[in-house]
């Protein structure tokens, strides 16, 4: 049994709450048998002196705080900086511990507060240690995932037990593939084929069941034409418990609760939690409907794993795996064109499979069509002009037009969507636009470091270029992602 998995107890202290952030009890140790701890609660609970706080104090370990007593000089160069961050950030191969699932290498970290890896910001945190030589941790962080495959059959959100229902967008392959241009272990994709093809029969888990009356099942959808395509999920349709609080206090006056918990759930893992790209109206937060849509940004990676899975089965001279894999490849990237490329908006945009068409939302998930060479020539022409003139600003792109005060929409610009842009307009030679967004938000990175001393998870790219607002925890020392792709960009 898990913290999170103690009923009412657990419900107590979230709600009350003892702990300022959600996250931090279901990260505590219990100092004893953690049922005969919830048997004395209920034996306890009803006296009139009964406190809680004590009772949790008495009975739980808080997670260790990560201070390193780390100091920015501002005086250096931000790539000294973050130079000096990557062992800061780093965090040794644990033992299993409250929920912490333990990993066999050594691992980065997103940023101070964080005691675990994350799965999708890994890879922009790699393109970092690329440029800072550290092969050392690419190849610890490639282990790590690949070890989370063979033990889960996929990399959850994070490597606690809570996040065991749901992943995040899947760039393993990715990640594999940015160690084969540094390792001198070749053909590296060769090593982890087991874990890339396991991984992506988690992402199409169902699909044999699949009918035109029952199109979508977990993570895998049939359109109306037949096509079939991914969509993000959880396993499970609960409040989440390193956020359990906010998640019931949002439910509080839904009618359909386990429904909108399951959004929820699965718009954690897209990574874009939360934004009013999941929601049917951009300014209401109940309207939250992310498992009806098809994304783009998704669909691009599962149709990268897919001709990856091809070459390698080439290589291996095993046709018939090759063929299948590049025909399955075909027809998800033909769905892409047909399904998620608006003509009269002249961008890319996730589906909505219940109204059967493009959704409202303008983001810049749009990109990701460019990052994998998948859109013509035309439509690249016609993205570049509409992220010129929608999402470039002073400070970078902005994530979405939308300013709602959700932290995955406007003002906020987010380093992997930076890189995610630049490198997909450098693929199409829109390399002006490519250089202007570039320079933009490696000046913000730049500014604000002066400013704080601080890499930040985000920033305010609409003119100030301040730290980015919204979200569910404070700013801290880091941040993996941003200090990777500054570096990656600064060498580009």
């Amino acid at each position: 049994m898990e913290i999170h998995q103690t009923g009412d107890f657990f419900e107590a202290v979230q709600l009350l709450p003892v702990f300022p952030d959600s996250k931090t009890f279901p990260d505590c140790t219990p100092k004893r048998d953690l049922a005969t701890i919830v048997s004395d609660y209920q034996t306890e609970r009803n006296k009139p002196d009964f406190s809680l706080p004590d009772f949790v104090n008495r009975n739980f370990q808080t997670p260790e705080t990560h201070s390193t007593g780390f100091e920015s000089n501002t005086n250096t160069s931000v790539t000294a900086h973050i130079e000096k961050l990557w062992d800061v950030l780093t965090r040794k191969p644990d033992e299993a511990q409250s929920s912490l699932i333990p990993l066999p290498n050594s691992y980065i970290v997103p940023g101070g507060r964080f005691g675990e890896i994350y799965y999708w910001d890994s890879y922009f945190t790699m393109l970092g240690l690329r440029q800072s030589k550290r092969v050392d941790l690419m190849e610890n962080m490639v282990k790590n995932f690949a070890h989370l495959i063979d033990r889960q059959g996929y990399i959850p959100n994070g490597n606690r037990t809570y996040y065991t229902g749901r992943s995040q967008p899947p760039f393993f392959t990715l990640m594999v593939k940015l160690l084969g241009e540094v390792s001198k272990d070749k053909p590296i994709l060769l090593n982890y084929l087991q874990q890339v093809e396991k991984e992506y029969r988690f992402w199409m888990n169902g699909i044999e069941q699949l009918t035109p009356e029952k199109n979508a099942l977990k993570r895998v959808v049939m359109l109306k034409d037949g096509s079939i395509l991914n969509r993000f999920w959880d396993e499970n349709d609960t409040p989440r418990p390193e956020a359990y609080k906010e998640d019931v206090e949002l439910a509080h006056h839904s009618s359909a609760k386990s429904e909108l918990y399951r959004h929820i759930r699965a718009a954690a893992e897209s990574g874009w939690d939360f934004s009013s790209r999941w929601f049917s109206d951009p300014n209401k937060f109940s309207s939250i409907h992310t498992t009806d849509i098809i994304p783009v940004d998704l669909n691009c990676l599962l149709a990268d794993v897919e001709n990856t899975l091809s070459d390698i089965y080439s290589h291996l001279n095993q046709s018939a795996k090759a063929n299948s894999y590049k025909a399955a490849g075909e027809r998800r990237i033909n769905a892409i064109k047909k399904h998620c490329w608006n003509e009269s908006s002249s961008f890319f945009f996730d589906f909505d499979f219940i109204q059967n068409k493009t959704t409202s939302s303008l983001t810049l998930a749009g990109a990701f069509p460019l990052f994998f060479s998948i859109a013509s020539d035309e439509q690249a022409h016609k993205v570049a002009n509409t992220i010129k003139e929608e999402f470039l600003k002073p400070g970078g792109v902005t994530t979405t037009i939308q300013k709602t005060g959700q932290q995955w929409d406007a003002p906020n610009g987010w380093a992997p969507l930076q890189w995610i842009t630049f490198a997909g307009l450098k693929n199409y030679k829109q390399h002006e636009l490519a250089d202007v967004i570039k320079s933009n938000w490696l000046n913000t990175c730049e500014r604000v470091y002066r400013e704080t001393g601080k890499m930040m998870e985000k920033y305010d790219v609409f003119g100030s270029g301040d730290v980015g607002g919204g979200g569910e925890y404070p700013n801290q020392d880091g941040f993996g992602w941003t200090n990777g792709v500054y570096l990656a960009m600064k060498n580009a």
